[in-house]
C-alpha cells in the first residue's frame, strides 16, 4: 500500500523543567510510526518540507521514504513546547512557515492520505477542497494546531476554529483531543459535537484522551455508537508525539483491516509505548513491542 502523509516537520525544542531538549518534531513522528508499522512492499510518501542545518534529526527515518513531495527551505519551523505536570503544554513558535506545496496529480494511487495540522499552517482550506476535489480515498485528519491561534510572541492559544464546517466537509476520519474537540463547536458536550461534525459527512470521530486512552465516534444503522479503549499502564518519560503515533497507527490498521476496534486498540497500545521511549530510534521497535504487549 502507498500512503501520503502531509504535514510540516519542526524542530522541537522541548523544555521539561530544568532540562531542554532539542529533537525532530512535527510530522516525523507520524512518520515513525508508519514505517514501524508497514508491511513489505509498503510505502510512505511525505509532502512537507526540511532544511539543511537540522535535517540530522530526520535523517533515520526520511532516508527511508519516497521523496516525491518534500521541499527543500532554508528554515523550517521552531516550536518551544512547556510541558506541564497538568494540563495541556505550552507552544511558542520562533519561527512559522507558509503553507506546503502540493502535487495533487495522481492522488487517487494512494491507499489513504493522512494531514496532520501541525503549525495549523500545513494547508489552507482551499488546498484541503481541492484535495477532497482530486481524491477518492480516505482522509485522516489530525486537528492538532489549528485548534490555536497565534497571538502576540507566537505564542499559540486554543479558539474556535473559523468555519471549521468547511474542513469538516472534506475529512473520513477526524482526530482531536478533548481540548482542540472543544474548539470544532459552539457546544460543550462532547457527543453533541460529535454528532454536528458527524452531521458534516465525517465517518468517523477519535478523541484522545492521554491517559484515559481514546474514543471512537461513528454512527452505524442511523444510531451513534462508540468504542472506548483505555489507555495502557506504562512509566512516561516521553510526553511528545502521543498523538501523532496513535493516528498513524490507528489509520494504517484501519485501512488494512476496516476494523475500528483492532485500529484503536493498536493505535492506544502504539501511543503508550511511544511514552517510554528515550531516544528517536526507540520507535523504531514499536510494532514489535505493540505485539508483544498486545499477545
Amino acid at each position: 500500500m502507498n500512503f501520503l502523509v502531509i504535514g510540516q516537520s519542526v524542530v522541537d525544542k522541548i523544555h521539561d523543567g530544568n532540562i531542554l531538549l532539542v529533537r525532530p518534531g512535527g510530522i516525523f513522528y507520524t512518520a515513525v510510526a508508519l514505517k514501524g508499522f508497514f508491511e513489505k512492499g509498503d510505502k510512505l510518501f511525505l509532502c512537507t518540507t526540511i532544511d539543511e542545518m537540522s535535517y540530522r534529526l530526520f535523517s533515520l527515518v526520511y532516508d527511508e521514504v519516497e521523496r516525491e513531495f518534500i521541499k527543500n527551505k532554508e528554515r523550517i519551523p521552531v516550536v518551544n513546547l512547556i510541558l506541564k505536570s497538568s494540563g495541556e503544554r505550552d507552544e511558542v513558535y520562533e519561527y512559522i512557515s507558509e503553507n506546503l506545496e502540493i502535487d495533487l496529480k495522481n492522488l487517487n494511487r494512494f491507499s489513504g492520505i493522512l494531514i496532520n495540522m501541525i503549525t495549523g499552517f500545513d494547508i489552507s482550506i482551499k488546498q484541503m477542497q481541492e484535495i477532497r476535489k482530486n481524491y477518492n480515498g480516505m482522509i485522516y485528519f489530525d486537528v492538532h494546531t489549528l485548534s490555536r491561534a497565534l497571538i502576540k510572541n507566537n505564542k499559540r492559544v486554543f479558539r474556535p476554529v473559523p468555519d471549521f464546517f468547511k474542513w469538516a466537509k472534506c475529512i473520513d476520519i477526524l482526530q482531536a483531543n478533548r481540548h482542540e474537540l472543544q474548539t470544532l463547536s459552539v457546544k460543550k458536550n462532547e457527543r453533541e459535537i460529535v454528532k454536528d461534525l458527524l452531521n458534516f459527512g465525517i465517518k468517523q470521530v477519535i478523541v484522545t484522551k492521554a491517559s484515559d486512552g481514546a474514543i471512537a465516534y461513528f454512527r452505524k444503522d442511523g444510531e451513534l455508537k462508540s468504542i472506548n479503549r483505555k489507555s495502557f499502564n506504562t512509566i512516561a518519560v516521553n510526553k511528545v508525539g502521543c498523538g501523532d503515533v496513535f493516528g498513524a497507527v490507528y489509520f494504517y490498521n484501519y485501512i488494512r483491516n476496516k476494523n475500528v476496534n483492532e485500529a484503536i486498540l493498536y493505535a492506544n497500545a502504539a501511543a503508550g509505548n511511544s511514552t517510554r521511549y528515550l531516544e528517536v530510534k526507540d520507535f523504531l521497535n514499536i510494532k514489535n513491542d505493540v505485539r508483544k504487549q498486545l499477545n
